[in-house]
């Protein structure tokens, strides 16, 4: 099992990816585009890799998607992360690729909250009811302190079993469970181009973290709404080849590439939010799983799988 035992596991997560990215940043470590091949309409088979040169570390996830599994009682993703260990050239530890997957993903918009949010920042709004969403309210409830949880899904009664396994609110619109809120996490796996969220429904000042549109096109948020926000993104080259709403908002000249600002940056204070509304909008790298791979196995005397 690669899932956080608790907050303190958790922390070390986002703090193992505040690192990477800090050393992305500087160009310090290695982090190429994931090979992705579609098949039988939206499936797909991800495969990517990461060298972390400070830690010794590199790491290779091959990952299958499959929207249509959640509908049948499957998980949406399947998969396995392999950690190696760069003196030696040994395989360390084989951890679950799904797992690891929500864990990071969840760690990832922690550490976006953590840099782009007030201390104080406590009602949070969620998007989606699947096993990213939970991984997404524990991650931000470790580095925020979150009083209410809404939740909105598709399908209600997801959204009801969600509500069985944590304290939130049920909303039957995408509207009401968004208004007013300080934070905002979307993670429905959309693959629609038309947007979820309005802009106008977004609180000045509020932060969104934007991780679920599983196209290059799909767009969970208006694109409208980055033209007066301050953005954020793991790495600009990434965002721009397959983040929906970056992609949808530089073709209509909504914003320019300057606008990105990489996370890397934030986290070594180069750069830092003024106020805005802040969106990161996430789209996961190969470097995230070798962070979170480090955090998760070096934390345990027992791998998933030990070799």
């Amino acid at each position: 099992m690669t899932e956080p035992n608790g907050p303190d596991e958790l922390l070390r997560t986002i703090d193992a990816l505040a690192a990477a990215f800090a050393d992305l940043s500087l160009g310090r470590t290695e982090s190429p585009p994931r090979t992705v091949i579609e098949h039988g309409g939206n499936r797909q088979l991800l495969v990517g890799s990461a060298v972390w040169a400070a830690q010794g570390v590199a790491s290779v996830k091959i990952t299958t998607l499959t929207p249509a599994n959640p509908a049948r009682g499957e998980p949406l993703i399947h998969g396995v992360v392999v950690l190696t260990d760069l003196d030696t050239g040994r395989i360390t530890a084989v951890l679950d690729g799904a797992e690891l997957t929500a864990v990071r993903t969840g760690a990832v918009a922690g550490l976006a909250t953590r840099l782009c949010t007030r201390d104080d920042a406590g009602d949070l709004a969620v998007l989606g009811a699947g096993a990213q969403a939970h991984a997404l309210v524990r991650a931000v409830a470790a580095v925020r302190p979150i009083r209410s949880v809404r939740v909105w899904s598709r399908t209600r009664a997801s959204a009801e079993r969600f509500a069985t396994d944590l304290p939130v609110t049920v909303c039957d619109t995408v509207r009401a469970t968004v208004t007013d809120a300080e934070i905002i996490c979307t993670a429905t796996a959309t693959d629609d181009a038309n947007p979820l969220v309005a802009a106008e429904w977004v609180a000045p000042g509020a932060h969104l973290n934007v991780i679920g549109g599983t196209h290059e096109d799909a767009c969970e948020v208006d694109p409208a709404l980055l033209a007066d926000s301050f953005l954020v993104v793991e790495q600009r080259a990434a965002a721009i080849a397959d983040a929906g709403e970056v992609r949808a908002a530089l073709h209509r000249s909504l914003i320019e590439p300057a606008d990105l600002h990489e996370l890397g940056e934030l986290v070594r204070g180069t750069v830092a939010p003024d106020g805005r509304t802040t969106v990161f909008r996430s789209v996961g790298m190969p470097i995230e799983d070798t962070a979170a791979a480090v955090a998760l196995s070096s934390s345990r005397t027992v791998q998933a799988v030990a070799w």
